[in-house]
């Protein structure tokens, strides 16, 4: 699937021959993504440079959009999505690095992903800053010129931070220059703990899958694009998987309950 989505070493380049394969540089650096460990305990050296080079190039960003139309024509929906789900987390950091900060409202020291969903729960966008910044700054970077990409988006669901009645210069903003109307889904004040919000929760299980990979558990990566990178390479991996028919089996009494009730809904 990933493959034939590469770049191509050009004809007329002289030198040496690439000594690893681009399969085994693909399996080390999802093998550093699942496991978490750090680069220098794999054969890194071709790695790293590599993942640097198609980070820095928008490699990892193309075919991630070019998966992502295949996985939505698949379930039979269009490539170009009309509404999307937008929300941001908060993760710790290791050691230091570009946009580290701390956010009072969560109590975590590092940086904070602001990502944007369709209703499947794939990405759309993301922007990784510091996690002292406020989410419609955030919110503000991903959605600036998103219209140009996904013509026929429109309404965007987000948490009621992000529509305040003092503060309405997102909204206004996305509105006007995106053509963009942001819905707020609030979360009700009179129901205690966890609570399934209607439209949320599909970026909140985006979340749950990003954070199955140990890597993404925190953020180890010392430079914003690089972690950037490492979210859109994990969606690569499971729209890969989905695609190539890799489905995985439920493991665990939450992960056996849901997929008894996802059949009894299919069936029904």
């Amino acid at each position: 699937m990933v493959e034939p989505l590469l770049p191509r070493r050009h004809p007329s380049l002289r030198g040496r021959p690439p000594v690893h394969s681009r399969r085994l540089v693909i399996d080390t650096i999802s093998y550093v993504l699942v496991s978490g460990c750090a680069w220098r305990l794999v054969p890194w050296t071709t790695a790293y440079r590599v993942f640097a080079a198609w980070t820095a190039d928008g490699t990892w960003g193309r075919v991630h959009d070019v998966l992502r139309g295949r996985v939505r024509a698949r379930d039979g929906r269009d490539p170009r999505p009309s509404a999307a789900v937008l929300d941001s987390q908060s993760v710790k950091t290791c050691e230091g690095g570009e946009r580290i900060g701390y956010d009072a409202g969560k109590r975590v020291r590092g940086r904070k992903r602001h990502v944007l969903v369709d209703t499947l729960g794939l990405l759309l966008g993301v922007a990784v800053s510091s996690a002292s910044a406020r989410d419609r700054p955030g919110a503000r970077r991903v959605l600036t010129g998103i219209r140009r990409v996904f013509p026929r988006l429109r309404p965007v669901w987000a948490d009621g931070g992000y529509v305040n009645s003092k503060d309405a210069t997102l909204v206004n903003r996305a509105r006007e220059n995106e053509d963009i109307e942001i819905v707020a889904v609030p979360r009700n004040a009179d129901v205690a703990g966890f609570q399934v919000l209607p439209r949320r929760w599909v970026v909140e299980r985006t979340f749950g899958w990003l954070t199955r990979c140990r890597r993404l558990t925190r953020d180890y990566e010392r430079k914003t694009a690089h972690a950037e990178a490492m979210i859109q390479f994990a969606m690569i991996r499971l729209m890969a998987a989905r695609l190539a028919d890799e489905h995985i089996e439920p493991r665990g009494p939450i992960e056996t309950e849901a997929a008894r009730r996802l059949a009894e809904d299919t069936n029904n």
